[in-house]
């Protein structure tokens, strides 16, 4: 669980970090990315523990609201999904070339 936790907040982070401040990508990059501790975080920013633990766990939530508006993850998901099934169709030859040509139209869509 706290594995699929983490990936998601570094996928969340990839998506939208641009719409974070500078503290917020700072702390969940630490956190997150390069698997500092809350203390350590803490220590170089010369910040107490908790106020850390808040920024991130507000920072994670601004990130799901991000993703339930706009779902950039979600629709990366499907796409890699469909890619995945159109690359096992052509390589297995387990779809015809309409299951195919309707698989790349949907992608289409959702650009």
């Amino acid at each position: 669980m706290l594995l699929e936790k983490t990936t998601r907040m570094n996928f969340l982070f990839d998506f939208y970090q641009a719409l974070l401040t500078d503290k917020q990508r700072s702390y969940m990059e630490l956190y997150y990315l390069d698997d500092n501790s809350l203390g350590e975080i803490a220590e170089s920013y010369g910040v107490s523990r908790q106020a850390v633990y808040d920024n991130i766990r507000r920072t994670e939530a601004m990130l799901e609201e991000y993703e339930e508006k706009l779902c950039l993850l979600e629709k990366f998901q499907q796409r890699t999904q469909m890619l995945s099934q159109l690359t096992a169709g052509i390589t297995e030859k387990t779809m015809t070339v309409e299951e195919q040509l309707a698989l790349i139209e949907q992608l289409k869509e959702w650009d």
